[in-house]
């Protein structure tokens, strides 16, 4: 099943989120069981080389696909999709205008302005038919708006109307430092709980996905029951300090 089928049937889907700029290491991560590998171009070591060269592998495990392009960055969502990525998260997506913006750079024409040359995106994805590819693109990708600001949420029942966002991506890390006034960064913030739920209601009633980043797995279960699909995390600093924590651990006790 491709991305969208998965959240299309209710799924819920777990990516890993690479920051790390080496299709090697990013090989190794789509290999620990997630359902996916997100591409962090953000905040995170990624380029337009390494994510040509890093999609491969993830595909190539039998991965979901998707990138988080720089703010502001609509081009390089649209060369995100040429190279492969099945998903797009698009940061600080804080109006309609952003939300037009960025659904014109991931959709071909009559519902975007995207323009045509999947390269690497068509073979990568076994098609050899361009017509068929180009009829079903629009469908298969899945652009994700971020809403982390409080511009954003007043501005959500918008930007969830625009024609070509396929849903909402919640970053709690910058939404506890608005809803805190720039007091703390703490994504299981309880004061911002309530409207991070509501806005995972509006989306799901508006017929799109609904994807957080998670930053206590503990609490995973919490926003899966607020209706979000898309659950994000596990870095390589997170997974290899994970790894090495418990190895060690082991080693210790063994030696005594």
């Amino acid at each position: 099943m491709s991305l969208v089928e998965k959240l299309n049937a209710g799924q819920t889907v777990l990516t890993a989120w690479s920051s790390v700029p080496d299709a090697l290491t990013v090989e190794i991560l789509a290999r620990q069981g997630f359902d996916a590998v997100t591409l962090d171009m953000q905040h995170g070591g990624h380029n337009e080389d390494s994510v040509l060269r890093s999609l491969a592998p993830v595909l190539g495990a039998g991965r979901h696909a998707l990138v988080r392009v720089p703010v502001g960055r609509f081009d390089m969502a649209s060369r995100a999709l040429d190279f492969g990525a099945e998903a797009v998260i698009a940061p600080m997506v804080n109006s309609v205008e952003d939300a037009q913006r960025f659904a014109a750079a991931t959709k071909y024409p009559p519902l975007g302005e995207r323009s045509w040359g999947p390269t690497y995106a068509a073979p990568r994805h076994g098609s050899k038919d361009s017509v068929a590819w180009l009829h079903e693109s629009n469908a298969r990708t899945v652009s994700f708006a971020m809403v982390e600001t409080h511009a954003a949420v007043a501005a959500l029942d918008g930007i969830l109307a625009t024609p070509g966002i396929d849903g909402i991506f919640v970053g709690p890390g910058d939404f506890s430092i608005a809803w805190s006034k720039g007091e703390t960064i703490n994504g299981t913030l309880e004061d911002m709980m309530g409207t991070v739920a509501d806005v995972a209601r509006r989306t799901r009633a508006a017929g799109k996905h609904a994807g957080i980043y998670i930053t206590d797995p503990a609490i995973a279960g919490r926003f899966v029951e607020m209706g979000f699909q898309l659950l994000a995390t596990g870095s390589e600093q997170q997974l290899i300090a994970a790894g090495a924590a418990g190895l060690l651990a082991d080693l210790r006790k063994s030696i005594g």
